[in-house]
């Protein structure tokens, strides 16, 4: 059989469309407080497209609302409930403190 006679094999792979998230009725807004949530990592970052399954304009607009309620401190810029800090001494103020040592064991 002559490879021009053959005929054309399809994919056998389903296409399953992907629901958007964000339905018609809903608005894409600042104060839009539990939409707005379900596009944020939990350090605080803006998830990507491709990741939130968004269109081009739908993800512009969700970005430019977090970005709004960030300003108007709804939203915080950053998450640290999840980082440990360490209670120590700030950098600036250890090393005052050392240099003020060595000098005073070089004038006496």
């Amino acid at each position: 059989m002559d490879k021009s006679k053959r005929p054309l094999l399809k994919s056998k792979r389903s296409f399953r469309r992907r629901l958007s998230p964000i339905q018609s009725g809903d608005r894409i807004d600042y104060r839009n407080m539990s939409l707005i949530s379900r596009f944020i990592s939990e350090q605080g970052k803006i998830l990507s497209r491709r990741v939130n399954r968004l269109t081009l304009k739908q993800q512009r607009l969700i970005t430019i609302a977090i970005k709004q309620a960030r300003i108007l401190s709804l939203l915080p810029f950053l998450n640290n409930k999840n980082v440990e800090r360490k209670d120590s001494i700030p950098r600036t103020t250890r090393l005052r403190t050392r240099t003020r040592t060595r000098n005073r064991t070089r004038n006496n």
